[in-house]
């Protein structure tokens, strides 16, 4: 199979229905590649732009000025939210395709925070990785990486991004588990590998307020190893969370028909933006 281009994008129609409308963004769009924008310009952007809950606006704040001693080792970050999504060759990447959409619009109804349109999806040995705060992968086969890539993950997690990997087996012995776990503890020897992230985690309040990962109907249906999991793994490094593994099988969850929304009970993309917002502050 020919290997795509580095970063592509897709653009997904906005669902219909009313929407929440965005607090004014004054600042004009940057390039992913304009190297003038810091972590720090970009914070206080979406903190004039009105954040609606002062528990978020006080943690873009904190963010801000973390970014100050952290320099240039944050990567630079557009003035939207860009959803982007991990492509590797080992594996059915792009599984899962309407999660883009269901993220993006449950950070418009729930947040203020800007969000760009387009779904890129990018390599891990991308020099554009570093622009995006936070990156999804999913899949059911065999994740496998190059040194390059591994680097790439490496870099990118160290200047703070965030890793989503969930697994569509819902199967914490199965291929894509098993062989994702192992990449990590070759890409990031000095970690432990795989640890259980507390329920008392940052992940769990930063936006909406969760006792744990919240439950998909995969666990309760039988699918996968038939076992409801009250935890998620990732790897820390430098005090936050910067690869998460999920077995919960969110991809699939978040996947629905934009108007089957208004029947579920519960809105699992919650927690996606409890992710996307602890990824930015």
């Amino acid at each position: 199979m020919g290997r795509f281009p580095v970063a592509t994008r897709r653009t997904w129609p906005a669902p219909a229905g009313p929407r929440r409308k965005l607090l004014p963004f004054t600042a004009d769009p940057v390039a992913l590649d304009d190297a003038s924008i810091s972590r720090r310009t970009l914070v206080s952007r979406f903190i004039a732009a009105g954040t609606a809950l002062s528990g978020v606006g006080a943690a873009l704040g904190a963010f801000a000025s973390r970014a100050d001693a952290e320099g240039a080792a944050g990567g630079n970050r557009a003035g939207e939210f860009t959803f982007a999504r991990l492509r590797y060759d080992s594996g059915d990447w792009d599984y899962n395709p309407k999660v883009c959409a269901n993220v993006l619009d449950s950070l418009i109804q729930y947040t203020t925070i800007p969000v760009h349109e387009q779904e890129v999806v990018i390599t891990a040995d991308a020099s554009e990785l570093g622009a995006f705060p936070f990156v999804f992968m999913t899949g059911h086969k065999l994740v496998r990486f190059n040194a390059k890539e591994r680097a790439g993950l490496m870099r990118f997690v160290e200047s703070g991004g965030l890793l989503l990997a969930d697994d569509c087996n819902h199967d914490v012995n199965g291929l894509f588990a098993q062989s994702f776990d192992a990449e990590m503890r070759k890409a990031f020897p000095a970690a432990p590998g795989l640890a259980k992230v507390p329920k008392g985690h940052a992940i769990y309040k930063s936006f909406f307020t969760f006792d744990g990962p919240p439950q998909t109907s995969h666990e309760v249906n039988g699918w996968g190893d038939n076992v409801v999991h009250d935890y998620v793994r990732g790897i820390e490094r430098g005090g936050r969370l910067g690869v998460i593994y999920t077995n919960q099988d969110y991809g699939c969850e978040w996947d629905y028909s934009w108007k089957n929304k208004r029947f579920r009970t519960k809105d699992n993309t919650k927690f996606a933006v409890n992710l996307v917002v602890y990824s930015m502050t």
